[in-house]
């Protein structure tokens, strides 16, 4: 029987509530399909930090490579400097293993209906591509003299070629098992140096997948469209900032930011790929038993579909789409039912 080693951190707040039942479903595929899931927690994340003074212990990377895969909940607590969570565990996570793709699907469940009245399922149905370890988010920058009357401060934006390249070809190589359509969503009117360059490289990109259409669409214009015509986009190609904002659009035009999933991807599968649903670690309603499991779940699924097991993976997505047919849902979607009870309901039909 194959064997694959799962990395298991709750993180903070709602995170313990949801990552063990996305265990548990992941479990059950497993059981299901003939396959083992070995997996270890870690307790890393704000609470960590609390007691350690980091977000995870001096040997955490080196710990972590070693599985095929890390299932993540969210970071963040009250208590803790809001800036810290990315810098300390998520970006530190993401830039040493290389996971360059941060693939965030956008896709209506049954039985759901969207806050776009006359949107169905039909239109809401892409992913969206972020660039993940360049960007906006590289945190090269510096404050001098904040408390001055003179005080600045700068972030400076990092592009790269190798960096557009890499994963503008996932985008392509995507689109052609989809529906053949790359948007690269972008803002080189105004960002005439780093995005113009993102945008050069992308389309020289593109002149090697001549079967996929390939357009550029400012981020004011795609922000109106993810609303008013989702039904353009198949592959959104964007960088690590505007992805960052879109695919919460995303998750808000599905029902709920509970619902929507992601993978922090290493393609080449040189390191192990994270996986997390997009939301944060809502401490506000922790221990109540009513945070959404689904984006979590549906991350581990992601996650399946990762390391190999694909019909595993297409059986819990089915799974999740029966319950939710089924009205099966926590409050943030209209649903009266718990963490738990939707997370049964998932497995019950995934057995089904």
């Amino acid at each position: 029987m194959t064997s694959y080693k799962i990395a298991v951190v709750n993180g903070d707040g709602i995170g313990h509530e949801i990552v063990p039942m996305g265990v548990e479903v992941l479990k059950a595929a497993a059981e299901k399909f003939g396959f083992d899931l070995d997996t270890t927690e870690y307790a890393y994340g704000a609470g960590y930090y609390l007691e350690h003074g980091d977000f995870m212990a001096e040997t955490g990377l080196e710990d972590l490579k070693n599985f095929d895969g890390i299932l993540f909940g969210a970071v963040g607590l009250p208590a803790v400097d809001d800036t810290l969570p990315f810098k300390l565990f998520t970006n530190k996570v993401r830039t040493a293993f290389k996971q360059y793709v941060n693939y965030r699907p956008v896709k209506l469940l049954d039985g759901i209906d969207s806050p776009l009245r006359t949107k169905t399922q039909k239109d809401i149905d892409f992913v969206v591509i972020r660039e993940n370890n360049e960007g906006e988010f590289v945190q090269n920058g510096r404050q001098m003299y904040p408390d001055e009357p003179y005080g600045f401060a700068t972030d400076t934006s990092l592009f790269t070629r190798p960096g557009i390249e890499r994963i503008a070809h996932y985008a392509f190589k995507l689109a052609q098992k989809r529906r053949k359509k790359v948007t690269n969503v972008t803002k080189s009117n105004t960002m005439i140096n780093t995005l113009a360059y993102w945008d050069r490289v992308i389309a020289e990109v593109a002149e090697h997948y001549p079967d996929v259409q390939y357009g550029k669409m400012y981020i004011d214009a795609a922000t109106a469209n993810f609303v008013l015509r989702p039904e353009l986009f198949d592959v959104v190609l964007t960088t690590n900032m505007l992805g960052d904002i879109l695919s919460d659009l995303g998750g808000a035009i599905m029902g709920s930011l509970g619902f929507g999933p992601s993978g922090n991807i290493n393609p080449e599968k040189n390191f192990p790929s994270m996986f997390e649903p997009i939301h944060g670690s809502a401490p506000d309603i922790a221990g109540k038993g009513i945070a959404n499991p689904i984006g979590q779940i549906w991350s581990g699924a992601i996650m399946l579909e990762h390391i190999g097991e694909t019909a595993a993976a297409e059986a819990i997505v089915k799974a999740i789409n029966a319950t939710t047919a089924q009205g099966i849902l926590t409050g943030d979607a209209g649903g009266k039912n718990s963490t738990t009870e939707v997370a049964q309901a998932i497995i019950e039909n995934l057995k089904g």
